[in-house]
C-alpha cells in the first residue's frame, strides 16, 4: 500500500508542533521541570466534581440535545451577562455547547469559511487557527504582532491585511502564548475598521477570566454593532480547571449557530453528558473559585516577569492568560536552539515561540500554571543557563 497516495491532502495542513517535541523530551528526562503545559495545576473545584458524580448516580447517561442541555445554555447566557455584559436573549438558538473550546473554533471556521476565503490571524497565537483554515480551503493571512505594541493587533495592521477576499478575523485575546490583552479602546479601533463590512469575527475568549489589569475583560461582541458579526468562543478548561472534562461553548448570531449546530450534530452528536451537568454548577455557583485561582496565578505572573527582567530576558508584563513570553534575542540563539540547550543543560522545558507562528522567533513561552516552588526552582536553573551563555543580567 502506498500511503502517500491514499492519505488526504489535509494531512499537509497539520504542521508538526514544536510544543509536542519538547513535551515528549521532558517526559523522558528524569528530574526535568516542565514549564510548557498550558493546563491549570488546580483540581476541578469539588462542587463541580460532586455535580458530575451525582449526575452519574442518577443515571443521567443518555445523549443530550445536540446543542447541549437547555439548562446549561441558559446558565451560560446568565454567566456571560453577569461576568462580561454580553446579552444572549435566546440561549436555545444563540448558544452551542461543544467538546472543548477547540471544537467551537473548528465549527465556527468551517461554518464561515469557503475555499479561497481569507482569514486574518494575528500571530503569535494558539496553534489551531491556521491548519483549520487550510483544511476548509481557506487562506490564512498571518499578521505578525509586535512587542512594542504589547502584542496587540492595531487598527492599522488590520486595515493593511484586509482584501476583498477577507471573510473572518480571529481575535485570540487574552492570548496564548503572549499573555497580551485587548482593552476596550483597542477593540473599539478594531471594531471601527470592521463596521460597514461583511467580515465576521471569531473571538477566542477561553482565557477571559484570567485578566490581571485594573479593568475586567472586555469582549468585542459587547461593542455597538459587533454582536451581529461575532462568534464568541469560551469554555470551562481554564477558568474552572476542567481540561479533562472537554467542554466549551460558542455564542453568536442564531443563523450562524444553526449551521454550527448542524456540523456539530453530524460530527459529534453532543458534548459529554456528565460534563454538562457538572458545568451547570460551575456556571451557577463557582465565581468565587474563579477568583481564588486568578489571584494565585497573579502572584506567579508577577514573580516570573520580575525574575526574567532581572536576568536580562526582556519580558513585557502580560495582562492575561497564564503565560509569559520573554525575549531570548540577547543570547544569539534561535528559539528552538535556546529551548533545546536549556533542556539538556538544566533540565527545564519551555516552548519555542516559533511553535505559535514564525513571528514568535526570538521568544519562548513559559507557563505559570505551576506552584511557586516549582517556578522558583525552574527560574534558578534558567538563571544558571544564562550565566553559562554569558548573557545574564
Amino acid at each position: 500500500m502506498n500511503y502517500d497516495k491514499v492519505i488526504a491532502p489535509a494531512a499537509a495542513a497539520m504542521r508538526p508542533s514544536g510544543i509536542r517535541k519538547f513535551f515528549d523530551l521532558a517526559a523522558e528526562m528524569e528530574g526535568c521541570i516542565s514549564l510548557g503545559v498550558g493546563e491549570p495545576d488546580f483540581k476541578t473545584p469539588w462542587r463541580i466534581r460532586d455535580a458530575g458524580i451525582r449526575s452519574l448516580e442518577k443515571g443521567r447517561t443518555s445523549y443530550t440535545a445536540n446543542a447541549g442541555l437547555k439548562e446549561l445554555r441558559y446558565e451560560i447566557a446568565a454567566y456571560m451577562k453577569r461576568r462580561f455584559g454580553l446579552e444572549y436573549a435566546d440561549p436555545l438558538h444563540e448558544i452551542l455547547v461543544t467538546v472543548g473550546g477547540s471544537e467551537a473554533i473548528d465549527m465556527a471556521i468551517r461554518s464561515l469559511v469557503a475555499p479561497g476565503d481569507e482569514v486574518i490571524i494575528p500571530e503569535p497565537c494558539f496553534v489551531c487557527y491556521q491548519p483549520i483554515t487550510t483544511l476548509t480551503g481557506g487562506v490564512p493571512v498571518p499578521v505578525p504582532l509586535k512587542a512594542e505594541n504589547e502584542f496587540r493587533l492595531t487598527a492599522e495592521e488590520l486595515k493593511a491585511a484586509i482584501t476583498p477576499k477577507t471573510k473572518l478575523l480571529v481575535l485570540p485575546f487574552p492570548c496564548n502564548p503572549t499573555g497580551a490583552v485587548m482593552e476596550k479602546e483597542h477593540l473599539e479601533a478594531i471594531a471601527q475598521v470592521l463596521r460597514g463590512t461583511d467580515i465576521m469575527v471569531l473571538s477566542d475568549e477561553i482565557y477571559a477570566e484570567l485578566n490581571y489589569g485594573t479593568e475586567r475583560h472586555v469582549s468585542i461582541a459587547s461593542l455597538p454593532g459587533m454582536a451581529e458579526r461575532t462568534i464568541v468562543v469560551n469554555g470551562f478548561s481554564k477558568a474552572f480547571a476542567m481540561t479533562g472534562w472537554r467542554l466549551g461553548y460558542a455564542c453568536g448570531p442564531a443563523p450562524v449557530m444553526k449551521i454550527m449546530t448542524k456540523l456539530h450534530q453530524n460530527c459529534i452528536m453532543c458534548a459529554p453528558t456528565t460534563s454538562q451537568y457538572a458545568a451547570v454548577v460551575a456556571m451557577r455557583e463557582c465565581d468565587d473559585e474563579i477568583e481564588r485561582m486568578r489571584r494565585e496565578y497573579d502572584v506567579r505572573r508577577r514573580l516570573l516577569v520580575k525574575r526574567f527582567n532581572d536576568m536580562g530576558m526582556d519580558c513585557f508584563e502580560p495582562k492575561g492568560a497564564f503565560y509569559v513570553f520573554p525575549s531570548i534575542q540577547r543570547t544569539g540563539l534561535s528559539s528552538a536552539d535556546f529551548c533545546e540547550k536549556l533542556l539538556y543543560s538544566q533540565k527545564v522545558a519551555v516552548v519555542p515561540g516559533t511553535a505559535f507562528g514564525d513571528s514568535g522567533e526570538g521568544y519562548v513561552r513559559v507557563s505559570y500554571a505551576y506552584s511557586v516552588a516549582h517556578l522558583t526552582e525552574a527560574l534558578g536553573r534558567i538563571e544558571r543557563f544564562l550565566e553559562e551563555l554569558g548573557v545574564h543580567g
